[in-house]
């Protein structure tokens, strides 16, 4: 968590976590630990204040959970996908966020500096991280990950770092990229796929297979033949223009066993990593 600390005339103001407190020699009272709780319990950040050495009062801060978070992550679990929440904020808060958006794995106080290396810890297991991200502290973290996506309404630093970029401040729109994506690598593999039976097939007619048959193939054929198989490739891959954002609500997203991207990237598994702070 951010802390601030503010010099006035003869009194010192700190204002922070309970741990920034602690740091500072500031004693909390055991009948503010229920008051924590409570607002915690709620998904809301304590922060606490402390004047001259004392503490004086605490405040609640919360961000509103995102309408579509919980469809999101359905859906990512739909398509194969383990979805992470990291989060500077305290255990019993980062848990009750979680629990809202549908998260069963979660790490708590995480702060900016260790965003990145929990990335690095994921990829040393074998995982293939893709890290959703809009803030400054973010950007080690984006840099880090095998496929950084950054909000488009987050800060230019997190633009910069990240590999894909969303338009709208959307969080469906993970899930149309990594759709889109998905679709793109099939169609690649097809028109892989089409090419080689092409060529397969017209390489020994143009090298005079079917002679003893009494076919003979002529220049100008073997010319259009070539061309043919080069249009067919580009129209094969025009149809992606005809791609249309599926209805999450189908939840149809899943393509074979945990998807191309895995199979090519990942074959250990495919894990993105999807930060608090682009859930609430």
């Amino acid at each position: 968590m951010s802390v601030l600390v503010v010099a006035q005339g003869s009194h010192s103001v700190l204002v922070g976590s309970k741990r920034f407190m602690k740091e500072n020699d500031i004693a909390i009272l055991e009948e503010v630990n229920p008051i924590a709780r409570e607002f915690e319990d709620m998904a809301e950040t304590v922060v606490l204040i402390a004047i001259d050495g004392r503490l004086v009062g605490l405040l609640s801060i919360a961000d509103a959970l995102k309408s579509d978070a919980n469809e999101v992550v359905e859906a990512l679990s739909d398509m194969g996908l383990h979805t992470v929440m990291l989060t500077g904020d305290n255990e019993r808060t980062a848990k009750a966020i979680a629990d809202e958006a549908g998260i069963q794995d979660f790490y708590a106080n995480v702060l900016p500096a260790m965003k990145a290396a929990k990335v690095k810890e994921l990829q040393a297991s074998g995982q293939v991280v893709a890290m959703v991200g809009d803030g400054i502290n973010d950007s080690p973290a984006l840099v880090q990950a095998d496929v950084g996506v950054a909000i488009g309404t987050g800060t230019d630093i997190a633009i910069e770092s990240a590999d894909v970029v969303l338009i709208k401040d959307n969080l469906m729109d993970v899930v149309v990229a990594i759709d889109l994506s998905r679709t793109t690598v099939r169609r690649i593999h097809l028109n892989f796929l089409w090419a080689l039976v092409y060529n397969l097939i017209g390489i020994p007619i143009a090298a005079g297979a079917l002679i003893p048959c009494g076919v003979h193939l002529q220049p100008w054929m073997a010319a259009a033949a070539m061309s043919m198989s080069s249009v067919s490739v580009v129209m094969s891959s025009l149809l992606l223009k005809c791609y249309k954002k599926r209805d999450l609500s189908e939840r149809n997203l899943a393509y074979g066993v945990k998807g191309q991207l895995q199979r090519l990237r990942a074959p250990k598994g495919y894990s993105p990593l999807t930060l608090a702070e682009d859930i609430v």
